[in-house]
């Protein structure tokens, strides 16, 4: 061997021996900078996660896919691994000098701070959420998960999700573990919900397999697939009927006769005060929803303020249009029964109502762009709740698009009652859930390749809730709102929202029963008893969730404020705009600093 030769031979063995040194450094040890621990961090946690990795698609694009076939792990004693994996990486984000980060850098820093410390609070009220329930269980999301965000491009994808069906069974094993251990903690959930989900399973499972939703979305799937032999589609489906049969169906049996047997139980249907340290959960659900340290007493009274102002501007709005007798309430209630504003409960008025939903988004991205220097390069769909879900739905929803944009963002609209979508109100919701709200602000979050993959991805609920509602205030300031009646579904909105601060902190605070908390509501809002029960069957679901939508609101208009008041002719509402979004989610104490940042360059510039 030359010299040349033995000398590139050491070279690359030096090469590979620092490789390895530097990987071992960077997975089981501090690594030697604060960005590559970001890294370590959001890898650690993905890869303990399947199905985000799937929803997410930050792999696919390097070339991997070994994770779309296999499912979340949920038994209490990966629960008990993620809370330790917290508490590692808490211990060393603090290890490093925060005073040594560019400003960039430290709020980056401070949001992980706040992410993973509230982690490590709440972990020992790890067990005290309802997997299962009418909203967001497992017994519902998991089925979503192969029907909207397991992608099929090719045979071997189809394979993926058949493994997948496979490993229903274990996972449901994995559910009731964690459902039995709660049951000895008696951390048990409210009546409503197990009558609910009772319901929900044997429907899920009623139709005869080849009938499924979960079979007839993978034969539509395969069916729109390019060159895949007619043997190889019906041997892909034959193996999803049997996995079908053998453990999907089972899986849900299982747990419908878990849940039977939770029925014959004396459940009530209380706020979480009623369960083994409920206060001190509920006061922990209000820090990690509303990343603020406001108070449920100061919540419940922020609430009833605000609804007595909005009450006084929709007073003002429906004595001009003619509506002058009666509560805001009972006058709002008057509004809905008008047949101006509904759609003929027919098909051809739900594809008139989707229509129309996409119109109002289309029509708003293209007069946005005088407040906005940044707009997200994807974009937004309408579509139907998928029936299967629509009972236990709420009223619309949206659901991001992959990181690598190979989907749209969706704007789903629960059609299972006409009578919930007033024509005055879509104007709202569509700003709220699209644009410019949630996809708007969601989608340039995850369009931003100079923040850490963890900020592009983190949701923190009052800054992702707030700045939808603010959004929608804003809309009105856009002259998108022009119009009474609309602007009367603005402020029913709004009103909502402010309804839910008290009747959340009345629920779990002040141990409002459940019939007290609707009587409230429906004397407040006005809406049709249906949603009115489906809002506070939500609220004692998602303690402290409903709380983070106004308050965060509040706290843009608070920022937007503060920064006009020491602006004055220098304050731009696109920088202001661009300040907000393009750092992404993250807590309202550490937003209100990144504020304080902008307006200190802008004063310097």
């Amino acid at each position: 061997m030359g010299v040349f030769s033995k000398l590139f031979s050491l070279i690359l063995a030096a090469a590979l021996i620092a490789g390895v040194v530097l990987a071992v450094q960077f997975w089981w040890f501090k690594p030697y900078s604060v960005e590559l621990f970001y890294k370590r961090v959001f890898i650690r946690f993905a890869l303990e996660d399947p199905e985000l990795l799937t929803r997410l698609r930050v792999l696919e694009p390097l070339g991997f896919y070994f994770h779309n076939d296999d499912l979340t792990d949920v038994s209490p004693a990966h629960e008990r691994k993620l809370a330790q994996l917290s508490a590692q990486a808490l211990e060393t984000l603090e290890s490093y000098d925060r005073s040594d980060l560019s400003p960039e850098e430290a709020t980056s820093y401070d949001v992980l701070h706040w992410y993973l410390q509230d982690r490590v609070e709440g972990a020992e009220f790890m067990f005290h959420n309802y997997p299962v329930n009418q909203l967001d269980g497992v017994q519902s999301s998991l089925p979503s998960l192969l029907l909207s965000a397991h992608q099929i491009t090719h045979p071997e994808d189809a394979r993926a999700y058949i493994i997948r069906l496979s490993k229903f069974q274990e996972k449901f094993e994995q559910l009731l573990e964690g459902l039995e251990l709660r049951e000895q903690m008696r951390l048990l959930p409210p009546r409503f919900v197990v009558d609910r989900v009772i319901r929900e399973m044997r429907a899920f499972i009623a139709a005869p397999v080849t009938e499924h939703v979960l079979y007839s979305n993978l034969a539509e799937k395969l069916e729109r697939l390019q060159d895949v032999p007619d043997g190889l589609r019906e041997a892909l489906l034959q193996d999803a009927k049997s996995e079908l049969e053998s453990s999907v169906y089972p899986a849900y049996r299982m747990l419908i006769q878990y849940f039977e047997q939770l029925a014959r139980r004396p459940l009530g249907n209380d706020g979480v005060w009623a369960l083994p340290y409920g206060g001190d959960y509920y006061n922990w659900t209000i820090r990690h929803h509303t990343t603020t340290k406001l108070s449920a007493e100061e919540i419940h009274s922020i609430g009833i303020d605000e609804v007595q102002r909005i009450e006084r501007e929709m007073d003002e709005l429906l004595d001009q249009q003619g509506y002058k007798q009666g509560t805001v309430g009972e006058r709002m209630a008057m509004l809905g029964d008008d047949p101006r504003f509904s759609y003929p409960d027919t098909e051809a008025g739900r594809a008139q109502i989707l229509s129309d939903f996409q119109t109002i988004i289309d029509d708003a991205s293209t007069r946005i762009e005088p407040y906005f220097h940044n707009r997200p390069a994807v974009g937004v769909e309408v579509r139907r709740v998928p029936e299967f879900r629509e009972r236990s739905s709420p009223g619309a929803y949206y659901e991001q698009p992959p990181l690598d944009a190979s989907q749209p963002g969706v704007f789903y609209v629960n059609l299972r009652n006409l009578k919930e979508i007033q024509r005055y109100t879509m104007r709202t919701l569509a700003y709220h859930e699209a644009v410019p709200g949630h996809h708007f602000q969601i989608a340039v979050q995850q369009e931003r390749q100079d923040l850490p993959l963890f900020r592009r991805v983190l949701p923190f609920t009052a800054y992702v809730e707030g700045w939808a509602l603010y959004a929608e205030y804003f809309a009105k300031e856009m002259g998108m709102q022009d119009q009474p009646f609309d602007d009367l579904g603005r402020l029913r909105d709004e009103l909502f929202r402010a309804v839910r601060l008290v009747v959340d902190t009345g629920l779990h605070h002040k141990r409002w029963r459940r019939e007290e908390a609707i009587a409230y509501m429906r004397g407040i809002t006005g809406m049709p008893e249906s949603d009115i029960v489906a809002e506070v069957e939500r609220y004692l679901v998602l303690p402290g969730q409903a709380l983070a939508y106004k308050i965060g609101m509040l706290k843009f208009l608070e920022l937007r404020q503060r920064a006009q008041r020491h602006l004055g002719s220098r304050f731009d509402i696109r920088d202001f705009h661009d300040a907000v979004l393009n750092a992404g989610a993250m807590p309202l104490t550490v937003l209100d600093q990144e504020i304080e940042r902008y307006i200190d360059r802008a004063r310097s510039g």
